[in-house]
């Protein structure tokens, strides 16, 4: 009732307290599940171990295999940067102190000393030390005035004192040895060969020369003729018809005085026998010519040390292919002179190329003056000696591969035919022979890696060519070729697949349909598997003829489709929206399939005209024009143009690092959470800028991974290169011609190369420059691919 009391309860109702229960124990009230129904079985907790201890193995073993590949490539290479070592093997005693040339035979045992009378040799492997003489047939009334040893051939040339010039040669046989453990016997013998009458009669020859090429022989010598020296040459000729050589006549005698402005005082025949090389006191130096055996004439006069004060020449002497000589000056000054072709300007005042020398390298400079030389037969090393004091060098390398002040004064030197031994002959009549290792002279930082003037370049040059078809060759070994044609295919690759494979994966990823997609994806990672030799077969002989004339309609169907697809993207665009609406969405792309078609035939066809308008050039024989592009484009640019080169490589290396690139990527952009693709659009983001703001930066580290991958598979790419790219070991980015790869030139040459060769060991260098090349890059890309994941990652 209103106003009246409501009645107060003397007592409230009592709650039931809340029991705390521990959580290892169950509720009074409720049932909870037991908690061993959550634990492991014991199998499973074993295999699980089991998996991690496997996975920890197999990521270690990894590293371990890797890291043994490493130290196997290094223990190859290394050899190639160690030198020369060389030490006193056997001594014995000739007890001959006069003049006189030594000798040797290719297994270094039985070397020879020639007084100008008697021949004697020695045997180094007799358990008694003695000496052998043989007689020589010497002619009636020849006594020697000059000698001089010709290496290649064994052969004594002697100067007489009547004015006559000759030579024997000495051959050694070898016989099986009797017992196992002996050495097999070595024999010798001596050929005479006839003596000829040079310069003036009745006067000595006190420096004589012999070069032998076969068909042409050229006998030099100077002249005492009353105190007044004289230089005289002879040619010897054999001519070769189809019942075979003729007998030795003589070509030509030659007076070669009146061309030196100085003393003659050293006179060398090449042996080759085309040319003869004349010093003076005053250090010049003159070539002269010979042609068909029968023509000599003076074709160069050349000043050695000219930025020195003194020019006077210690010793010279042609290395291995008598294409280059060797000046050595009074002070120790070393200089490499070779012929190469050069531009010269008559007498008439007509500009013509002409084989003449030219200074190409200065080696570091000797301690003290050398006046004995001796050459490899083998290859560019010499040696220059004087004195106690020995230096064994390499032209090619510009290196010095050993050298040594000896406890004895040098009388006499000489390599042997293998160049494994070096004999010196001291002033006390004892013959020291040294054990010299050097297997590979032609290696160095220098000469991998740095620019070589090589015999016969106008110019220092990168050059690749491990082999030839003579024994007399210089090795170029620059691996700069092979790593500019890796990094050219790669480049020519990629341009073509990264623009195609990135914005594939992208349409995949966000406008095409799923149903779609299901088929694509699938199909582009089936396109991984393909085997790059079959790419590589495709392009070599199908791919590359087939677009050898057909580059103008390339370039214009490259141009003109992006272009297309653009206008019709702005067209579409402009529709009004009831239009577009219904298309439906991710659908787009049918509206592009038969207008790219036909756009692309028509740029295809195109093709010829663009060539007959734009790719003229004038044919120098007839006058007349021709539309080719293969003729226009060398005549402009001045770079050939292969049928193997870079578009075809391009193409089908692309088509190889597409799926992988592809793939991917697609992955990468798949991940985006989906959330912020639908809140972007909520936004009112267009779907273009969704990909562009939202999924790409999110996306960014797999893309680059993408990309990093794809860039290894490039870069050491093998069969493609090998069978498409012309496999041409040469310098230039220009797209139409070819390249060499170092994993091409592994490929190519390891099968060939002797084992533990320089070659051989080249071959793995490169192999170490492609791992280190990668290795560097893959870094790079992990620390950028590292920051790109810090900066846009979304917790």
């Amino acid at each position: 009732m209103i106003g009246s009391k409501l009645p107060i309860p003397t007592s409230l109702p009592t709650l039931p307290l809340r029991q705390h229960v521990m959580p290892d124990q169950p509720s009074p009230t409720s049932s909870r599940p037991v908690p061993e129904r959550f634990l492991a079985s014991k199998s499973t907790l074993l295999l699980d171990r089991f998996m991690t201890r496997a996975i920890q193995i197999g990521g270690l073993g990894i590293i371990v295999a890797v890291f043994g590949i490493f130290f196997f490539i290094l223990m190859e290479i290394l050899p190639l940067f160690g030198g020369a070592e060389a030490h006193e093997e056997k001594s014995f005693p000739l007890g001959i102190t006069g003049k006189g040339v030594i000798g040797v035979d290719e297994w270094a045992r039985k070397p020879f000393f020639f007084d100008g009378n008697s021949l004697r040799f020695a045997d180094l492997e007799a358990k008694d030390a003695r000496l052998e003489e043989m007689p020589v047939p010497l002619p009636e009334g020849v006594i020697s005035n000059a000698i001089k040893l010709e290496a290649r051939h064994n052969r004594v040339v002697i100067g007489t004192t009547d004015g006559r010039i000759g030579s024997f040669r000495v051959g050694y046989k070898s016989q099986l040895a009797v017992k196992a453990d002996d050495l097999p016997a070595i024999t010798a013998e001596v050929t005479m060969e006839e003596f000829y009458p040079l310069g003036v009669p009745g006067k000595p020859l006190t420096t004589v020369s012999y070069g032998d090429g076969g068909a042409a022989k050229v006998l030099a010598a100077v002249q005492d003729v009353d105190g007044t020296p004289q230089v005289h040459a002879m040619t010897i000729v054999s001519r070769r018809g189809l019942m075979g050589s003729s007998a030795p006549t003589v070509g030509g005698n030659f007076d070669l005085t009146p061309f030196l402005k100085g003393k003659p005082d050293r006179i060398m025949a090449s042996n080759v026998g085309d040319s003869v090389m004349v010093t003076d006191t005053e250090g010049r130096l003159y070539y002269f010519h010979i042609t068909n055996g029968t023509n000599l004439q003076l074709r160069q006069e050349l000043q050695p040390f000219s930025e020195f004060e003194d020019k006077r020449i210690a010793s010279i002497g042609f290395v291995f292919g008598d294409v280059s000589v060797v000046v050595t000056s009074m002070e120790g000054h070393q200089e490499v002179w070779s012929l190469y072709n050069q531009e010269i300007t008559n007498p008439e005042g007509i500009k013509q190329t002409q084989r003449l020398y030219g200074q190409i390298k200065t080696l570091p400079k000797l301690e003290n003056a050398t006046t004995f030389f001796a050459n490899s037969l083998r290859n560019k090393v010499f040696m220059s000696a004087g004195g106690d004091y020995v230096s064994m060098r390499h032209t090619t390398s510009e290196s010095v591969r050993w050298e040594k002040k000896l406890p004895f004064q040098i009388k006499d030197a000489i390599l042997d035919s293998k160049c494994e031994h070096l004999f010196f002959l001291d002033t006390e009549g004892t013959l020291h022979r040294y054990l010299y290792h050097d297997p590979h002279p032609e290696s160095g930082i220098r000469a991998f890696f740095g620019k070589i003037w090589y015999e016969g370049a106008s110019q220092p040059e990168y050059t690749w060519q491990s082999t030839s078809g003579t024994d007399d060759f210089e090795p170029k070994l620059s691996l700069i070729p092979l790593i500019v044609g890796s990094l050219k295919g790669t480049f020519y690759a990629l341009i073509f697949a990264v623009p195609i494979a990135l914005l594939a994966a992208i349409y995949s990823a966000n406008f095409l349909p799923q149903r779609i997609k299901t088929i694509v994806k699938p199909a582009m990672e089936i396109m991984a598997s393909l085997p790059s030799v079959v790419l590589g077969f495709l392009a070599g002989l199908w791919l590359a003829p087939l677009i050898e004339d057909k580059i103008p309609s390339i370039l214009l169907t490259i141009i003109s489709l992006p272009i297309g697809v653009m206008i019709l993207g702005l067209v579409y665009t402009k529709l009004p929206v009831g239009v577009r609406a219904k298309v439906p969405v991710g659908s787009e792309y049918l509206l592009l399939l038969i207008p790219m078609a036909l756009l692309a035939w028509i740029a295809w066809s195109l093709g010829p005209w663009l060539e007959s308008w734009a790719f003229v050039v004038t044919d120098p024989g007839t006058g007349r024009s021709i539309a080719d592009f293969r003729l226009w484009w060398p005549n402009v640019t001045g770079t050939p143009y292969d049928q193997r080169n870079c578009v075809s490589v391009g193409f089908m290396m692309g088509f190889a690092v597409i799926p992988i690139i592809f793939t991917i990527t697609e992955d990468a952009l798949s991940n985006v959470p989906p959330q912020l693709k639908a809140a972007s659009l909520a936004l009112g983001a267009t779907r273009w800028q969704m990909v562009r703001t939202i999924v790409l930066p999110i996306a960014s580290a797999g893309i680059f991974s993408a990309l990093m991958i794809g860039f290894g598979r490039a870069v050491g790419e093998t069969m493609i290169v090998v069978m498409a790219a012309g496999n041409t070991p040469i310098i230039d980015m220009s797209i139409f011609t070819g390249m060499r790869t170092l994993s091409a030139n592994i490929a190519v040459e390891l099968p060939e190369a002797p084992v533990h060769s320089t070659h051989y060991r080249v071959l793995f260098l490169g192999a170490m420059v492609l791992f280190m090349l990668t290795f560097a890059l893959n870094t790079v890309a992990e620390i950028m691919r590292h920051r790109l994941r810090e900066k846009f990652k979304l917790v």
